[in-house]
């Protein structure tokens, strides 16, 4: 797997870091810390808390002219924001809303789309889904008078850790009216391919959504030319918008105009919202999929962090965030052989996402230990350890500086002196 030019040096990171680009610079960086988490949370960078410092001093100035006066006007906050991310995804900026948290949005997804009726009821999602996504659809089932256990379709993953894409579309039969996928699966960093299952669905009638969680941020869609259906994410990962930060949701133009299964205020029409009147007029855009009022101070850090994608380029972002990803499997298969180590991840570039699925079965102690020595990893249960260098921030030299602390730790042993179980937040 080692290309020919790798060299498991310092100077060598070094030498690659002089030649990528960064936005280091941008971002809160404690020193002698290496931050291998943003796949979880994305660090804070002085533009977000630019942005968000405005939205307070419009609301401390102005009070409720905020809405419609401020630096960064809340009234059409969400619109706005979808539009700065459609490019991310691939989508028209009336394709795309800031709203709600991710849950939220796959139950308006599925309050809105799923239809049962005939013999179309069942849903396919995957064993390895996120299980949030899991909970939104069987309570989704559950409020149509159907059993989960009968019509959610779990496509099974032959090695615990991927899914293989041939499966999904052999479980889409004429009984199914929705596919539902994660892009990127949250374990094992698997990138499914999108376009082609969006291809299989649409010939067959299907309707399907993608939860790009693990991948908005860190690698190209083109959701619009693909034909996905709908599409939820939360912006907090590689988006960096601040913890429990605003969701964003992607519906295809064909759908436009569909009244939304959860209607708010929120959903209306723009020119006819303050109306007030009792029958809603709901927008023609995925702002008609809104509810209620948005969380300004949770929209606000967003506006800065995505201004920075725009500088810097999703295709630069995927293409440096490839070339950490290899890194760090190189430094592992170079420095790691002996402490009985696997890759989960696959190490294909077509294949992989946006962080390193590390396996160990003692992989709960080793994150303890890392955290000791200031570096921040991620562990899911039962046995994956997930690094994620992080093309804004993160240096390959900081990716060689890890794997350097992770050996240390295995040659002594220091990681023994922990349990071998999860905190309560992992």
């Amino acid at each position: 797997m080692k290309t020919d030019t790798f060299l498991p040096t310092k100077e060598y990171a070094q030498q690659l870091d002089q030649q990528s680009i960064t936005f280091r610079e941008e971002f809160y960086i404690k020193e002698g810390t290496y931050y291998m988490d943003g796949n979880s949370l994305g660090l804070l960078s002085k533009r977000a808390e630019k942005t968000l410092l405005l939205s307070l001093d419009d609301w401390k100035n102005l009070g409720i002219d905020g809405w419609l006066s401020g630096n960064q006007p809340w009234f059409d906050f969400s619109e706005r924001l979808g539009a700065l991310t459609a490019p991310l995804i691939g989508a028209k900026p009336e394709e795309t809303i800031v709203t709600g948290s991710i849950t939220r949005n796959i139950h308006q997804i599925f309050a809105t789309f799923y239809k049962p009726e005939g013999k179309r009821t069942k849903i396919i999602a995957t064993e390895l889904d996120f299980p949030s996504d899991i909970y939104a659809i069987k309570s989704q089932m559950h409020l149509h008078g159907l059993d989960p256990e009968e019509h959610l379709v779990l496509v099974k993953s032959h090695d615990s850790r991927t899914i293989n894409e041939a499966d999904i579309i052999n479980a889409m039969t004429d009984e199914v009216a929705i596919v539902w996928m994660p892009s990127v699966l949250y374990r094992s960093g698997q990138l499914l391919d999108m376009e082609l299952l969006a291809k299989e669905a649409q010939k067959r009638n299907i309707l399907i959504g993608v939860d790009l969680a693990h991948s908005i941020g860190a690698i190209p869609h083109s959701l619009h030319d693909w034909n996905v259906d709908f599409a939820v994410w939360c912006n907090y990962k590689y988006l960096n918008s601040g913890p429990g930060g605003v969701g964003g949701l992607f519906v295809h133009e064909k759908h436009l105009g569909k009244a939304p299964g959860l209607a708010g205020w929120f959903s209306s029409d723009k020119n006819k919202q303050f109306d007030l009147e009792l029958e809603l007029t709901h927008a023609h855009s995925a702002g008609a999929f809104q509810i209620g009022t948005p969380h300004i101070l949770s929209c606000a850090p967003l506006l800065g962090s995505l201004e920075i994608f725009a500088e810097a380029g999703i295709e630069n972002i995927r293409s440096k965030s490839l070339e950490m990803t290899k890194y760090m499997m190189e430094l592992i298969e170079e420095e790691l052989p002996d402490f009985g180590f696997a890759i989960g991840n696959p190490t294909e570039n077509e294949r992989r996402g946006g962080h390193v699925c590390l396996e160990h079965k003692e992989a709960a102690r080793i994150c303890k230990t890392l955290k000791g020595h200031h570096v921040i990893p991620d562990f899911r249960s039962p046995n994956v350890i997930r690094l994620a260098p992080i093309a804004l921030y993160t240096t390959f030299e900081d990716v060689w500086e890890t794997i350097q602390i992770l050996k240390r730790i295995m040659q002594t042993e220091e990681y023994k002196k922990y349990k071998n179980d999860r905190e309560i937040v992992a």
